[in-house]
C-alpha cells in the first residue's frame, strides 16, 4: 500500500493542475482509482490512466488499467473511476 500512496502522490504532483487521482478501494489484486479534474484537451484521456501505470513502476508496482467503471463529463471537468489490476511487484 505504501508504493501505491507514493505513486498517487507523484502522479498528483505532476498532473495535479489538470487531474487528481485518489484510491476509492484497494484489494490485494486490484485497486479502484478516481480521476477528477479539467484534463488537458490536447492529451488523450487514457494517457492519464496509463501515466499512473508508468508512475507505479518507479515505486515497484505493476498496475494495469482494466476498465473505466464510471465516466462523468461536464464542460471543462470530468470524473472517471478506473479499475486497475495489480499483477505483480517488481524492483525498478
Amino acid at each position: 500500500m505504501e508504493g501505491l500512496e507514493k505513486t498517487l502522490r507523484e502522479f498528483n504532483r505532476l498532473h495535479g493542475s489538470e487531474a487528481r487521482a485518489r484510491v476509492l478501494k484497494a484489494e490485494e489484486d486490484e485497486v479502484i482509482i478516481e480521476f477528477e479534474g479539467s484534463f488537458c484537451a490536447t492529451c488523450g484521456l487514457y494517457d492519464y490512466f496509463e501515466d499512473l501505470k508508468w508512475e507505479a513502476m518507479d515505486f515497484g508496482l505493476s498496475l494495469e488499467p482494466v476498465e473505466v467503471l464510471e465516466a462523468e463529463e461536464e464542460w471543462e471537468h470530468g470524473r472517471y473511476v478506473v479499475r486497475y489490476r495489480i499483477s505483480q511487484k517488481f524492483r525498478p
